[in-house]
């Protein structure tokens, strides 16, 4: 007579666990996965004829010369290129070529989620044309779209932002004081 209060309950136990699995997989299966389009490098640098494979842009305004980065995703991992700012803010270098004269403005947004915008630092000391290296600052990790404008020139890409573990060690305030690694 005891072994029938146990097969019960393991078939209790049984009943429950695939109930459970079933209404996980309806879950995952109802809910929307946003794929992050990530721009592909066109080999084309600003006011240049010289091709370069990870660049991406238009005759006026390229990214580059370095280009994009590689499988459009910017990683920021322990040991890695990059920085955190105060707030949890992932920041990373651009460079960027113009070819057109003028100020470059850059301005984001999250594609996958609400996010705040793209903060961007754009320095001077680099003149009106040629390349201008920036700080691209990612309020969170996701599918950004990301605008730069000369003038009447500009370009759009899309990235995918990744942070691994507790990101790079380098944090930055980016008001102009950093702060070495801990």
């Amino acid at each position: 007579m005891q072994s029938k209060p146990t097969l019960s309950a393991c078939g209790l136990l049984l009943l429950i666990t695939t109930n459970i699995a079933a209404q996980q997989s309806l879950v995952t299966a109802v809910q929307p996965t946003v794929a992050c389009e990530v721009t592909r490098p066109n080999g084309i640098v600003a006011g240049s004829d010289q091709p370069e494979p990870n660049s991406y842009g238009n005759r006026q305004l390229s990214l580059g010369p370095f280009g994009l980065w590689p499988d459009g995703t910017v990683e920021f991992k322990p040991g890695g290129a990059g920085f955190i700012t105060p707030d949890g803010s992932l920041g990373m270098k651009f460079g960027w070529t113009r070819a057109v004269r003028g100020q470059l403005r850059i301005e984001g947004r999250r594609l996958d989620a609400a996010a705040s915008p793209l903060r961007s630092s754009v320095p001077d000391g680099y003149g009106e044309i040629g390349f201008q290296a920036t700080g691209l600052v990612f309020s969170t990790p996701g599918c950004w779209e990301v605008t730069g404008r000369v003038g009447d020139a500009s370009l759009t890409f899309v990235t995918r932002v990744v942070k691994i573990g507790d990101g790079p060690s380098w944090r930055e305030d980016i008001s102009g004081e950093a702060a070495p690694p801990k």
